[in-house]
């Protein structure tokens, strides 16, 4: 039986940020070509096979604070959330599989992922 997929504000709004990103890039078909993608393959996709991401948290934290992260996303029963990961094209996705559905928590462009220090240089 499918499972029913829910987009959070979170998501719609990393949505609303990558529009800018990729206008900034003068990559405009981009973000359509990424919403066609989503609606006819991936959210289809883990309606179908919500496991098809990797578990987020079989990767061992590299810090403190991703520990602690890692630690809170446990849930108040003592539960383990199922968050995943699933990289399609350029772009990473970070879901939540509770019960019968898939919730989507964020999008990001795997540029967005990095830190911009040109304005820092001198």
């Amino acid at each position: 039986m499918p499972s029913q997929v829910r987009i959070t504000a979170n998501f719609q709004g990393n949505l609303d940020s990558l529009r800018e990103f990729l206008c900034e890039q003068q990559a405009e078909p981009a973000f359509d070509r990424l919403i066609a993608h989503l609606f006819e393959e991936v959210i289809p996709n883990l309606g179908r096979f919500a496991s098809m991401g990797r578990d987020l948290q079989t990767r061992e934290p590299m810090s403190d604070e991703g520990h602690a992260k890692l630690r809170s996303l446990k849930g108040k029963n003592g539960r383990r959330q199922d968050i995943r990961e699933y990289i399609t094209g350029d772009y990473l996705l970070l879901y939540l599989v509770r019960d019968a559905a898939v919730i989507l928590l964020s999008i990001r462009h795997h540029r967005q992922l990095s830190f911009d220090l040109r304005p820092h240089w001198l």
